[in-house]
């Protein structure tokens, strides 16, 4: 390769050395019919300005090959104007791109060396500019002219892929000339200039499977049958070739990954073809038995299966557990290991996304055997029927009467025996009994349909041996009707007629209830009592519809003769045995207006506002003023007695002198004084220490002593002792109050009136309480009977026989 290069180079640049030759004698052979110099231009301005004139000078662009390696600098071409005579006048100078460091020029002759290895994919071409001047007086001869140095390309740079390595993906099963993806290299060399930068494609590893565009890079699937649970990825070299493929081309490859995608094209298996679980008989509905899992050799979401039961979904079900993708066999009802010990569950697992493109590879679904054993455990007692019973009584049984049998018993293989009980709970006034060895319930107490027509108990039932194993059924017993209340009357019935009345005329309508309910339905028979067979008055009628009709007999009724009619009605129903009573009704005979509306049921208001004349009118009004007049002559008597009773000394031992800075209070405030003192007469502490009278605790013996006899003078003596001592207590206290600089220098008087209004005792002020005198007169304390004989003893004088007797 390098041999074949290096001569190659060679000749590339002797061929250009050659070129360069034949444009420079184009030029100077062309000179005469270019453009002219600006100095000729100059001369064109007269009479033959049309003439044309030879140009100065003119150069196509140069060339220069890139990548010269040699020790000389390289001649890229000459510069020349008609005006160098050759004898060393003219001075020629470049200017531009690379001017003086890249390129050179001799002054004399104009030739340009290129003294640098150019590279032209580092710069392609260079823009310079050619100046020709008087050596001497370094004029322009000539004006500046610009030309271009190109630099020649040769194919130095390989393909590139800039983008590599690359990672495409193709889905397995793909059919052959399928597009993977598209590699793309780059050449840094001219592509208008010959092959080298015209690249083509191949494969050198994995190209078994693969194949490339030659022109285009794009890779395509060689093979059919990619599978990617076989190999899921492949390595491929891909070179890329300049020169178009030729002899002495550069070359370069990249490296691409192909990922095998995943179809769905794998049904699921399951590992084994049975799998055996145990669970006891006792499992709550809902627990699971096992797992199993079937596995899907794709993957991702190919791998999505759901799980059903083919056989053996009466007592199971399956679900998927969709983190594990596992099947997760559970129990749908419940378990009985004496009915079946053994279950063979089918379950089939089936791909959730079925490519149909591949339907015809095989079945994507597979099956399995679930053995589940059933493992016996100790249950409880188990009713018959399992969800309740109903049972009827009549209500009229007696007591030990039997209702009903419940039945239960052990499910085990042991049949143990069955205890039976009542829950009390629901039975509190243990109206029923049961059996614990039969179940048989019976009554305890008399029923009463009326009172409960149901009754609902819980029976429980428990293994003789074993009273953990328990278990309990709704009892619901049903009261059958007995005939055993009357009807009766719904309401207490009232009708009112008019006074003006027709015979036949239907004045009310009565209906009955009965707290019996007879399965063939109420019926009723309307009758009036025998004690209302003579009546005159009414009828009744029996409507036929379990309602009777009210009608009148007679025209005409009175309410000054009679206002009310009371009329018994007896009611029998159908049994058996049939039942009666007998209900009133009451009928008023009330007023009533030209057109039948009541006006009136009142017969006293009624004589009154129609019969009523004015004789009676005058009598009556007579005799309310006589009773006006009696009862001004009773409060006048009393008022005069009143009188006499106050003419007594104004003194009173009720009064209460109390010190107030206000008039509030009233007797019900006891802030300012001990009221105790003188409501308790028989305690005086106070009195004690009182060097003016006796202790008053003597007072009740004196009382004794006056009521069991003794003369008038002592008793009068007695009393106004006993009075005095009274009258120093509370002038006592009055002396103390006034003495009290703690309050102001008066005293507050306070009127007590609890008596109420109109009281006989008037009066209990104490606003004379240190008068010698009192205006008010307790005599008539005596009268008002045994509860006032101590305080008329106290007040009034009284008589002493009256007193003894």
């Amino acid at each position: 390769m390098a041999p074949s290069w290096t001569s190659g180079i060679w000749t590339l640049l002797a061929a250009l050395t050659l070129l360069s030759c034949n444009i420079f004698t184009w030029c100077e052979a062309s000179r005469t019919s270019g453009t002219t110099t600006s100095g000729e231009r100059d001369q064109e301005q007269g009479p033959s300005s049309l003439e044309r004139v030879k140009r100065g000078w003119v150069w196509n662009q140069f060339f220069v090959v890139e990548e010269y390696t040699g020790t000389e600098p390289l001649y890229v071409g000459k510069i020349h104007t008609d005006s160098d005579d050759g004898e060393g006048n003219i001075k020629y100078t470049i200017s531009g791109e690379g001017a003086g460091s890249i390129f050179i020029i001799d002054e004399l002759t104009g030739d340009i060396h290129a003294t640098e290895r150019l590279d032209r994919e580092e710069k392609a071409f260079y823009t310079l500019r050619a100046q020709a001047r008087d050596r001497l007086s370094n004029d322009p001869l000539e004006p500046e002219s610009e030309f271009v140095i190109k630099v020649q390309d040769i194919n130095d740079s390989e393909p590139k892929f800039l983008e590599g390595p690359y990672i495409g993906s193709v889905a397995e099963l793909s059919p052959i000339g399928t597009s993977v993806m598209k590699v793309t290299a780059s050449d840094a060399d001219d592509p208008t200039y010959g092959s080298s930068a015209r690249v083509v494609y191949s494969v050198l590893d994995g190209e078994k499977f693969f194949t490339v565009d030659k022109n285009k890079g794009i890779i395509m699937t060689a093979v059919a049958d990619l599978d990617r649970e076989t190999q899921d990825r492949y390595e491929l070299v891909v070179k890329a070739t300049d020169m178009a493929g030729q002899m002495g081309g550069l070359s370069g490859s990249t490296t691409v990954t192909i990922v095998i995608t995943d179809v769905n094209d794998n049904p699921p298996r399951f590992p084994q073809k049975m799998y055996q679980f145990s669970v006891s008989e006792g499992a709550a509905v809902g627990t699971p038995v096992g797992r199993v899992i079937a596995t899907d050799a794709d993957m991702g979401e190919n791998t999505d299966m759901s799980y059903l039961i083919t056989d053996g979904g009466e007592l199971f079900k399956v679900t998927t557990d969709m983190e594990t993708q596992e099947a997760v066999v559970s129990i749908k009802k419940p378990l009985d290991f004496e009915n079946k010990r053994t279950h063979n569950v089918v379950v089939e697992a089936v791909n959730k996304h079925v490519d149909p493109r591949f339907v015809d590879l095989g079945s994507f679904r597979d099956q399995t055997i679930v053995l589940v054993s059933v493992s016996d455990t100790d249950e409880p007692p188990i009713f018959y029927p399992a969800d309740g019973t109903i049972m009827e009584v009549q209500e009229d049984a007696k007591v030990g009467a039997l209702v009903g049998i419940v039945t239960a018993r052990d499910p085990d293989v042991k049949n143990k025996p069955v205890r039976f009980s009542i829950d009390r709970t629901t039975d509190q006034e243990m109206i029923f009994h049961i059996d614990p060895d039969s179940g048989a319930i019976t009554l305890g107490k008399i029923l009463d349909r009326e009172t409960a027509g149901w009754h609902n108990i819980t029976v429980k039932a428990v293994e003789a041996d074993n009273h953990t194993m328990a278990s309990q059924t709704s009892v619901s017993i049903r009261i059958l009707d007995v005939n055993d209340n009357p009807p009766e009357l719904a309401t207490p019935y009232e009708a009112s007629i008019c006074e003006d009345a027709k015979p036949g005329q239907l004045i009310h309508t009565i209906s009955v209830v009965d707290r019996d309910e007879p399965q063939s339905g109420h019926r009723f028979y309307f009758n009036l009592a025998p004690e209302a067979s003579s009546n005159r008055y009414f009828s009744l009628l029996d409507l036929k519809d379990n309602t009777a009709g009210i009608r009148t007999q007679r025209s005409g009724f009175n309410r000054h003769e009679q206002n009310v009619y009371f009329l018994p009605i007896l009611v029998v129903d159908s049994g058996p045995p049939s039942l009666s009573s007998t209900g009133t009704l009451t009928i008023r005979v009330c007023g009533c207006d030209t057109d039948g509306a009541i006006q009136s049921c009142n017969a006293t208001a009624y004589v009154m506002s129609a019969a009523l004349s004015p004789g009676a009118l005058i009598a009556l009004l007579v005799c309310m003023l006589i009773l006006i007049v009696l009862v001004l002559l009773i409060l006048t008597l009393k008022r005069h007695r009143k009188g006499q009773r106050m003419t007594e000394d104004e003194e009173d031992m009720r009064d209460n002198v109390i010190k107030y800075n206000d008039e509030g209070g009233g007797e019900q405030d006891t802030q300012a004084y001990d009221m105790s003192a003188l409501r308790n007469l028989y305690d005086f502490p106070e009195a004690k220490s009182c060097d003016s009278g006796p202790d008053i605790r003597s007072l009740p013996q004196w009382i004794q002593a006056k009521r069991v006899g003794g003369s008038g003078a002592e008793a009068a003596a007695a009393a106004a002792t006993d009075f005095s001592l009274f009258k120093g207590y509370i002038r006592k206290k009055v002396e103390q109050a006034d003495a009290d600089l703690s309050v102001p220098p008066y005293d507050s008087f306070q009127t007590y009136a609890f008596e109420g209004t109109s009281s006989p005792a008037l009066s209990l002020s104490s606003i004379h309480t240190l008068s010698t005198t009192s205006e008010q007169d307790f005599s008539y304390l005596s009268e008002w009977g045994p509860r006032f004989r101590q305080l008329a003893g106290y007040y009034a004088p009284g008589n002493p026989e009256e007193e003894r007797s």
